[in-house]
């Protein structure tokens, strides 16, 4: 009887071995990887930066940490606001470290840049925060989505407001990149198309230091409005300068082509209110941006932008994509979320199209009096919402090669 016990104690034991060896020969499933490119530390870094970095652990942490058994991790670097910083720091991640999604990228040239590295590698890109709409016309690849919004969208929405209220003739003091001359293109086809004219337009670089001698050119221009097609640091800046020569004062008006409630903020309602602008997302819109936005300014001391949102919405769904199509393998997924309505706490109804152009509604905003605002963020008054198949440029017009025959 012993023997026999101690027979079947030595099966039972070996089987076990035998159990453990197998299951510690089965490898582990390779996290899935997204990688944040974003500005740390510049003119963009406000509206993206460290918050944006903190959406996505938000949206990562809310999903539950894991998909399709794997775990999820995030992976940041600062671009610099500089092309081939980003797409070098995307070709290491893409190639060394297995990171499967990229997103924010805060500039127009660098977005384009990771967005061509992108098609090249298969891997998905995300562009939160770049607004140029080359993204999705002749730059347009299988790879890249254009989530939040872009130059033609806040063309049709802040431009066209601003012709209609009387601002037939324009001046433009626009970024020297790829994102102001989109910005001034699309505006300036709305502003003709509408009986507007276009007087003239000064080129800045990036960072400019000094807005005076554009603005002397503005001023000069006696353009009704000035259309300022920059953004971040470059739109604080303009505006602080226009107050500073009394260009509003005498009878011009600024139009904010894209600016952020971070911007307000920092330029004080003093100088911004009545300002017109542009935004897919307003942390006091509804019950659902307030109750998102709260938790946001718990981790981060302040309100959320619309990049912040969005990257946090963008995230979700590409996570969900993951997890419907039983794969990262990027076509798949990218199949998967094109066929998937976006409906999340800033978007009801949205929808990536097969250039990669998410459509949903935008919203014009105008910047309150101090008198109206009832606390520290209180900044934006809803004037109206222009639905997304206006917003957006329509596939039929489309440059982009994969929106042919739709």
């Amino acid at each position: 009887m012993q023997n026999r016990t101690s027979i079947l104690a030595l099966a039972l034991s070996g089987a076990i071995a035998l159990w453990s060896g197998n299951a510690a020969a089965q490898p582990r499933p390779a996290p899935v990887k997204i990688g944040v490119l974003t500005d740390l530390t510049s003119i963009y870094a406000a509206i993206g930066g460290k918050g944006l970095v903190d959406a996505t652990r938000m949206a990562i942490e809310d999903f539950g940490g894991s998909v399709l058994g794997a775990p999820i991790e995030m992976v940041f670097a600062d671009t610099q606001n500089k092309a081939d910083v980003a797409a070098s720091k995307a070709r290491e991640w893409f190639d060394t470290q297995g990171v499967d999604m990229v997103t924010d990228l805060p500039s127009s040239g660098l977005a384009l840049a990771v967005s061509k590295l992108g098609e090249e590698k298969k891997k998905i890109v995300i562009v939160t925060s770049a607004a140029t709409s080359e993204l999705t016309g002749k730059s347009c690849t299988p790879y890249t989505v254009h989530w939040t919004y872009d130059t033609y969208a806040l063309a049709r929405s802040t431009g066209a407001a601003a012709v209609k209220a009387g601002g037939d003739s324009w001046f433009f003091l626009s970024a020297d990149y790829a994102f102001g001359q989109a910005m001034e293109k699309d505006t300036t086809d709305v502003i003709n198309e509408m009986g507007g004219k276009v007087l003239g337009s000064a080129k800045h670089p990036l960072g400019a230091s000094d807005f005076a001698s554009f603005l002397l050119q503005a001023q000069s221009s006696k353009a009704k409005i000035i259309g300022l097609a920059n953004g971040g640091g470059d739109t604080i800046n303009s505006i602080k300068a226009a107050s500073q020569f009394g260009i509003v004062q005498g009878g011009q008006k600024i139009a904010a082509l894209l600016a952020f409630l971070t911007d307000v903020k920092a330029i004080g309602l003093r100088q911004a209110q009545g300002l017109l602008l542009t935004e897919a997302f307003y942390w006091d819109q509804d019950d659902k941006t307030r109750a998102w936005s709260q938790r946001f300014h718990k981790r981060n001391g302040v309100m959320p932008t619309m990049t912040q949102a969005g990257t946090y919405g963008a995230v979700t769904h590409y996570l969900n994509a993951v997890k419907a199509a039983g794969t990262r393998d990027s076509d798949k997924v990218m199949a998967q979320m094109r066929a998937t309505p976006i409906n999340d706490f800033m978007t009801a109804g949205g929808q990536l199209r097969v250039d990669g152009r998410v459509v949903r509604d935008m919203h014009l905003y105008q910047v309150k009096t101090p008198a109206e605002s009832k606390g520290e963020w209180d900044l934006y008054k809803v004037v109206g919402t222009t639905p997304g198949a206006t917003a957006f440029r329509p596939l039929s017009q489309s440059e982009c090669r994969l929106a042919k025959g739709t």
